[in-house]
Order: structure tokens, then sequence, then C-alpha cells
């Protein structure tokens, strides 16, 4: 069978900048459908929102579904399941129905298929009963449930405690879902199905996607497990990788900050097994948004299995509400040679700046609203023995708007002012050195650059 099912989450939709997620890639693998006879139950939703594409689409990915089976087990020239396999079609909206029992016939399931016809409310229960009821409990065969579903239960008990008496019997669940006009509750679709759930549910919001999805469920359930799997993953330059967990199977190797490789010499070549890997991403960029979690991932193995992992997204809210206007200079480096009395060096041109001591002043903005710059200016003054103030120096700057949610305490810091040491006006010291003490005076005023006032003379 292959890699009948396989996924990459992350479990968190949104983090703060220089937040953790932790990701999740799984993987699980199953023998050869030929020398493994599997009996697949097709349970198939066709509840009134199916109406139109989405029924269309559906009916397109469960006829390449049947193909893909008739061709694996050597059935195409009959038009049969070959090698004791056998699919059975359940359907399903205020009830369900067994539109076939396991058989063979790929002329009598697409022929079922096509004639779906879309109405009605959704029971999952009801569908899970009768889906259990297709299998002989006696048969030896493998055991499998594909449900698809486009939205939660309306009608009938609830599913879950059938799905669990499935997984009780041996018979492994694959959900597939497709997001309708009536949303779906992903949790119970995780619920519903086998574990690990990262394996064994696909969720999509678009009906197109359907014939791929069930296109590769049913390629990966015909393949004979896996063997010299390597999977290569390269985050987001935005995250870095901060650890890896512990793998249930084969070995993990961070390779450098942004990318590691996982392992697995076999994986489902006796019986039906998963693996599952975690590590934990931090997010280092300075900018949010919704961010794409994966650079690249790839994935091969010796069988020739296709995985196409997807790829997990998250939103990051940067609420940085630190402003530093003025960077420290570029040191530059300078190596003096041993045995050498004296060097020369050219340090380059610079604006003139300082000369004399620098005042560092930092300061507190409460309550900025988001999305509004804030205009702020310092003026610096030194006072003599007499109160007489001098000027020192006047700062005016943009400090940008933060994106918050409500109006937040922005932080402003490293704003510099020089003071020359020749214009100091302290009382009685001849010299002018470090060692003067200089009473300064700051005024410091500050508003919003952006507002929503119009005057009647702007607007057209």
């Amino acid at each position: 069978m292959g890699i009948i099912s396989y996924n990459k989450t992350a479990n968190e939709s949104s983090i703060s900048c220089n937040g953790e997620l932790m990701i999740t890639l799984a993987l699980t693998a199953a023998p050869d459908i030929v020398s493994n006879p599997t009996d697949i139950a097709l349970v198939l939703d066709r509840s009134g929102s199916m109406t139109g594409d989405p029924l269309a689409n559906l009916k397109i990915g469960a006829d390449t579904f049947i193909d893909i089976i008739a061709e694996a087990t050597g059935g195409t020239g009959t038009g049969e399941i070959g090698s004791g396999s056998h699919i059975g079609i359940v359907s399903f909206s205020t009830s369900a129905t067994t539109d076939t029992q396991l058989i063979t016939s790929v002329a009598d399931l697409k022929s079922t298929v096509d004639g779906l016809t879309a109405g009605g409310l959704t029971n999952h229960a009801d569908a899970f009963t009768h889906a259990i009821d297709l299998f002989d409990p006696m048969s030896t065969n493998h055991k499998v449930i594909v449900m698809f579903t486009d939205g939660n239960t309306t009608i009938g008990v609830p599913p879950t405690p059938i799905a669990d008496q499935a997984k009780a019997q041996g018979i492994e669940i694959f959900v597939i879902g497709l997001i309708g006009s009536d949303g779906i509750d992903v949790s119970a679709l995780n619920a519903w199905a086998s574990l690990p759930t990262a394996t064994h549910v696909a969720v999509t919001p678009d009906a197109s996607d359907l014939e791929q999805l069930f296109e590769d469920l049913a390629q990966n359930i015909t393949k004979a497990g896996a063997t010299q799997i390597v999977i290569n993953e390269i985050v987001n330059p935005d995250f870095e990788i901060t650890s890896i967990e512990p793998v249930s199977k084969g070995t993990a190797t961070q390779l450098n900050s942004t990318s590691l490789r996982w392992e697995i010499d076999e994986l489902g070549t006796d019986s039906t097994e998963s693996a599952e890997l975690n590590f934990i991403v931090r997010h280092t960029a300075t900018t949010g948004g919704t961010k794409d979690v994966n650079d690249s991932i790839t994935y091969s193995d010796a069988e020739g299995n296709v995985v196409n992992f997807p790829n997990p997204s998250v939103t990051v809210i940067c609420c940085n509400t630190d402003v530093e206007p003025e960077p420290c200079p570029t040191p530059v480096d300078l190596t003096v040679n041993n045995c050498n009395d004296t060097q020369t060096f050219e340090l380059g041109e610079y604006a003139l700046e300082s000369q004399g001591r620098i005042i560092e002043l930092n300061l507190t903005l409460q309550n900025v609203c988001p999305n509004r710059r804030v205009a702020l200016a310092l003026a610096l003054t030194e006072v003599d023995s007499n109160g007489i103030e001098y000027q020192r120096g006047l700062k005016a700057m943009t400090v940008p708007a933060h994106s918050c949610e409500s109006c937040q305490n922005v932080r402003v810091t490293g704003i510099k002012f020089i003071l020359p040491d020749d214009i100091s006006v302290a009382e009685g010291q001849s010299t002018q050195t470090l060692c003067n003490t200089r009473n300064l005076r700051v005024r410091t005023f500050v508003h919003y650059i952006d507002y929503d006032f119009t005057c009647d003379d702007d607007v057209d």
C-alpha cells in the first residue's frame, strides 16, 4: 500500500514576534495491496450543501480512486478490482444508504457514484454504521473506511462513539473534509479518524482539490510500504529551528538553523505503521503578517511514493513598541602589530557630531493609538547658577506607528545630544573637563502626525 497518508501541521495559527510554534511531520505506510488484500468502504456525503460543483468534483475524485485501486490490483483489463480486494459505496444525507456491497466491478462502482444526487441534512453516525456493516468480521482482509464530508453533523446521534467502535474492530479510518457553506468542525474529523490524525485527515476549502486528494490517497494505498525514506525540510528564513523532539521512527538531524533531515530505514513493510516528527521553530524576523512555515520540503524513498507535504502558515503579530531612533556608530576594527612603537590608521571621513560628552535620553509615550505616527521634539538647555538657560540642542523626529490592536505605551530610547566642553557654563571651573558638573533642562513636545479630522474645504 505504500505511504497511505501524510501531513504537515502547526500547533498554532498565530504567534507574537519572536514567538514559537511546534511543527509536526507525520507519515503512515502499509504493505502492498496485492499481498495485503484490502476492503474499502467509500463513504460519500450527498447532503444539500454538496449541490453543484462540490458533488461534481467528488464524483471525479471517487472515480479516479476506483480506477487507481483497480489498476494496482491487476484488474484493469477485466474491469474488476483484483487480488482479493473490494470496494463498497455508502452515501449519506439525512440518513445513509448502502449503495453497493463490497464488490469488484469497476463499472458498477462508478455507475453508483455517478448516480448520486444531493439533498437533505448530514447524518455522520448513520454513515459510519452502514460502513461498519459492509465488512465481514471473519474476513482477514485489511479494512478501511474513507469518509468524505463537507459539513457538520446536523441530524442523528453523535458519530464519534460509532467511529470509535469501528476503530476498535481494527478498521482504519481516513477522513477527507471539504469546507462547505456551513463550515466544518476539524476537531470532529480528528476524533473520527485513526491515529495519527496528521496522516489520516485532509481538509481543503476548494472543491477542485478533491480529485487530487482522492488520487493521492489511492496511489499511496496501492504501494508496498516505504524504505530508505529521506525528508529534507528547510523553514522560511523568517524562522529558525530551535529544537527537535525525539522521533518515533528513524533519525532526525538538524543541519543548520533553518534545515533538518529525517531518515527512516523502513516504514509499514510488514503492517500498517506510522511515524511522527515534532520540532520547534521560532520567529526571528522583525516584520509580522501571515507567513508560510516552509521554504521547501522534499520527500524520497526507494519505492517512489508520492508525498507532497502541505505548507502550513501562521499569522505573526509584531507589536513592537520600542523605538531607537539613533543607533550606535559602526565601529572600525584596528590591529596594532607587535614590536611597533607607532602605527597610523585612516578612519575615513565623518560628519562633525560630538566634541565633548554625549547625553542619551529615553522616554515613554503613553497610550499611543494604533497606526498613528507621532511627532516628537526635545529642546535641551544648560542652566547656570543664576537660572539663566543656554541653548544646547533641538531634536525633532518621527516615531513610527505601531500595529497593536489597542493603544500602547511606546518606549523611545537612545536620543543623543552632544555637549561640547568648551561651552560649559559651570561656575568657578576655569578648566573645562569631563569632571565639570553641568545642569541641564529638557523640554519635550509631542503630538500625533496622523488624525481623522478633515476640514470642509478639503472634502470633494
